[in-house]
């Protein structure tokens, strides 16, 4: 199995913690070159200094970037490509805050919108272009398994997570002939910042401890326990590599099991 990322570039986002942060260490295991890009430099900054060096040829970088400053980003994001083109983006951005769609404000949309659909847009043009010229291309979006079954709670997100994929579905059947790949990393409850948050609301609302709302979030996990991020880094790893080239335009759940649906 062909997994080797020698002289592919990649620019992971989010990449500051959580599943970001594991998915460009996963990447530069397999020999990528890395530009991770967040909005803090100095976390950015110990992630470049703590990345893995499989080959000589490895050059890993950050960049500073915000997924909610549309023109910010596109201009990182530009200068980037020209120094060097990028052969893997993996899109990855915080999701938008727990709440009932019923009530949500049109601003919360706007937002949540502007943060993941219109930044992953934006990446993906400013890549595309060298992916075509390289004959290879992996964009792979971490979304979330409401893609499939809507997560309670969890309006605004369900609603952009769905926005989100069916671009990535488009995107995939247009660039698949250029030797590009399109492709949905869903993860399920995962040891990260954001699943304490929802796991602390949900506490609040039922009025439980923050350790007995866990314990019954895991209990709807096949596997009884939150993933890992490097499970799930693991994932898109597998995506970005030459042995998934035959891959595109799927929904992949890393979730321990929880998505009934088939």
């Amino acid at each position: 199995m062909d997994l080797d990322l020698t002289d592919r570039h990649a620019l992971v986002c989010g990449a500051s913690q959580g599943i970001g942060r594991a998915c460009a260490i996963e990447l530069a295991l397999l020999g990528a070159s890395v530009t991770v890009l967040a909005r803090h430099a100095d976390a950015l900054r110990q992630l470049v200094h703590d990345l893995p060096r499989a080959n000589a040829a490895q050059q890993h970088d950050f960049l500073v970037g915000d997924a909610a400053d549309t023109d910010g980003l596109r201009r990182a994001a530009h200068g980037l490509v020209a120094e060097r083109p990028v052969h893997i983006l993996v899109n990855n951005t915080g999701g938008p805050p727990p709440g009932p769609v019923h009530g949500a404000q049109i601003e919360a949309f706007v937002a949540a919108y502007r943060m993941h659909l219109i930044a992953n847009h934006v990446l993906a043009e400013e890549v595309i272009p060298g992916m075509q010229a390289a004959g290879y291309g992996r964009i792979v979006n971490i979304i979330s398994t409401s893609v499939k079954e809507p997560i309670a709670g969890l309006g605004v997100s369900n609603t952009t997570r769905w926005a989100v994929a069916s671009w990535a579905k488009t995107l995939a059947t247009e660039l698949a002939p250029f030797g590009i790949t399109v492709n949905n990393v869903l993860p399920g409850s995962t040891n990260t910042q954001r699943i304490e948050h929802i796991v602390a609301t949900r506490a609040e609302k039922s009025g439980v401890s923050i350790a007995e709302a866990q314990q019954a979030m895991e209990a709807e996990v096949p596997a009884r326990r939150f993933a890992e991020p490097a499970e799930t880094a693991a994932a898109v790893a597998f995506l970005a590599s030459p042995a998934a080239a035959y891959i595109n335009g799927i929904n992949l759940p890393v979730d321990g099991g929880r998505t009934r649906s088939l």
